[in-house]
């Protein structure tokens, strides 16, 4: 069977910012808990120090790749967690993970936090997420 998704919206306005309330998932055969990705390097460096754009923009690349080394994508997210030290600043570059939400037809129920540091102080955005396949 394959994997179905269906939205639990009992209100609309997160579907505009593009996420859903909740989500059903049946029929699936895989699923995939992502660690927290941040702005790191390949060699395990941190990038991009006080800019959240393209941070947003790495650790959205990462997860990608976590993705892909699993045979999934983007559209195969069902749970997005963001943790970001500035809530205010996110929200400026939000269309950055908007967009690429968009770009792969996927609104998986989300939830941003703001958090005091995250475990490297320069990284500014960590994404964390489970995808079923």
């Amino acid at each position: 069977m394959a994997m179905q998704r269906t939205a639990v919206n009992p209100v609309t306005w997160s579907v505009e910012m593009g996420f859903n309330q909740g989500e059903i998932v049946s029929g699936h055969t895989r699923t995939l808990y992502c660690s927290g990705q941040t702005a790191m390097s390949e060699e395990g460096k941190p990038q991009h120090d006080g800019d959240m754009a393209a941070q947003l923009t790495l650790s959205l690349d990462n997860l990608e790749a976590v993705l892909g080394e699993a045979g999934m994508s983007l559209a195969d997210l069902v749970r997005l967690n963001v943790y970001t030290t500035d809530v205010d600043l996110l929200f400026q570059h939000y269309g950055v993970l908007a967009s690429r939400l968009g770009a792969a037809q996927v609104a998986p129920t989300t939830t941003m936090l703001g958090v005091t540091r995250l475990a490297i102080p320069t990284l500014m955005v960590e994404l964390e997420g489970t995808a079923v396949a």
